[in-house]
């Protein structure tokens, strides 16, 4: 399924949209963490066995962009965002039966497997188009619709605990909403179906430089290089250490303070979830449109340098204060946005805008294990401390200082990009840098 050429008044300002359309629609995965208490209590599972479908779900993101990435730059942004319009809707109605009948695996199967697969298409799916639409603020442009997914959970969110509390938390209720979760995001993705374009050929029709002009390496090369290596394990770090908050953020800062006098409510836990998805989403845009001003290496220096700060600030003194613990996890948050968005930019300014899109595609394995990661270990230490006799933030103390370390990783991987070796350029750039290299010898 090809998407139709823009005409030649076409503004390419109507691409960011049709992006938001999926990227709103998939970024529900982020409220994950308001079914978990229903789901522990109505089918008596424990926080770990609930974080599964997430986990998977992500898992299948990094797995299906990585292996969809050449597909969806072959096919275009309108066949990718078919196929994760198909795929999420249905994961939520496979996971709608599964509640209904008490059947987890179904849970798992639906909303874990069959959705991730559309996160993953749905999210790489307007990548490459808006680096062609946008070659002169690609930050920008990719912090536009990747936000999206970062604030997703703004919407879905308060959206998510409304309906548990009008149809019930119960197995009957949660498959009620899960079933209209399914249903609703059907119609809003098909809007970004319909209104998206691509470019006339290679060049932007705003005028611009080339899309294609500069540094061009291929997938296939690129994975061979230690750049791409690099990236992997910033990626994976800074992802691994938000996520693990993420997705246990409502019970999180409820164990935080369930010992104080002002406990945290169920309504506003799930309001901290959307405040976290605020800064999710703020930190895509706005950290994104920062690096093009600074460059993508001093945006992850902060990214990584002072995130590692607020965790420890969280781990050392953040039961004390809940402004301070709320401050911290929110800038943390749009770190770990902000990575998410700027990543296309920094692969697109080592190699170029070629295969950016199946690039970023092979990238977001690293999203794959940091799902794993950093629910197990958040939920997994927790459940240790928990039946050793701990309670209140002391269940989650070692995970962050763990988090902290990952975060000293990906600063170093950070300081060891360089620029891409010619070697790894396509066939007609390297050729073109031989005979410029070759020239002075021939001149003397």
């Amino acid at each position: 399924m090809s998407p139709p050429v823009a005409p030649p008044d076409w503004s390419r300002w109507l691409v960011p949209p049709a992006a938001l359309s999926v990227h709103l629609s998939i970024g529900q995965a982020y409220a994950w963490s308001v079914f978990k208490p229903p789901l522990e209590s109505a089918l008596g599972l424990s926080g770990t066995q609930s974080a599964l479908p997430f986990q998977l779900a992500i898992v299948m993101l990094g797995l299906s962009a990585a292996f969809g990435g050449t597909l969806v730059e072959r096919n275009g942004p309108r066949w990718a965002m078919t196929v994760a319009l198909v795929c999420f809707s249905s994961g939520f109605l496979i996971s709608a039966l599964g509640a209904a009948v008490e059947q987890y695996w179904l849970i798992v199967l639906g909303y874990g497997f069959v959705g991730g697969i559309g996160l993953g298409i749905g999210y790489i799916s307007p990548v490459s188009t808006l680096i062609k639409w946008f070659p002169d603020r690609p930050g920008m442009a990719t912090g536009i619709a990747i936000m999206g997914f970062g604030g997703g959970a703004l919407i879905a969110s308060p959206w998510s605990a409304q309906m548990l509390e009008s149809f019930g938390s119960d197995s009957s209720g949660i498959a009620l909403a899960f079933l209209v979760h399914g249903l609703s995001y059907a119609v809003f993705m098909t809007l970004g179906v319909l209104l998206v374009r691509v470019p006339r050929g290679e060049r932007p029709v705003t005028g611009g430089p080339s899309a294609v002009e500069g540094v061009q390496v291929s997938a296939r090369s690129a994975v061979r290089t230690p750049q791409f290596w690099c990236l992997w394990v910033v990626l994976c770090m800074n992802v691994t250490a938000g996520i693990g908050i993420l997705e246990k953020a409502a019970p999180m800062i409820k164990d935080f303070f369930a010992d104080t006098s002002t406990p945290v409510s169920a309504s506003a836990a799930a309001g901290f979830v959307a405040l976290l998805s605020a800064a999710n989403m703020a930190g895509r845009i706005g950290w994104s449109s920062t690096s093009d001003l600074i460059g993508r290496k001093n945006v992850y220096r902060v990214y990584l340098g002072v995130g590692a700060l607020m965790y420890a600030l969280i781990a050392l003194i953040g039961d004390s204060s809940k402004p301070l613990f709320v401050l911290c996890a929110l800038v943390i948050l749009s770190f770990y946005g902000g990575g998410f968005a700027t990543i296309p930019a920094y692969l697109k300014d080592l190699f170029g805008a070629y295969q950016v899109g199946a690039i970023h595609g092979r990238l977001l394995t690293a999203w794959s294990t940091a799902g794993v990661l950093g629910p197990l270990i958040v939920n997994w230490i927790a459940d240790r401390q928990e039946e050793a006799g701990r309670h209140g933030s002391s269940l989650y103390t070692l995970s962050l200082f763990i988090m902290i370390g990952l975060l000293a990783v990906g600063f170093v991987a950070n300081e060891l990009v360089r620029p891409v070796h010619a070697r790894h350029h396509i066939p007609a750039q390297r050729e073109a840098a031989d005979a410029e290299r070759q020239q002075p010898e021939s001149a003397a």
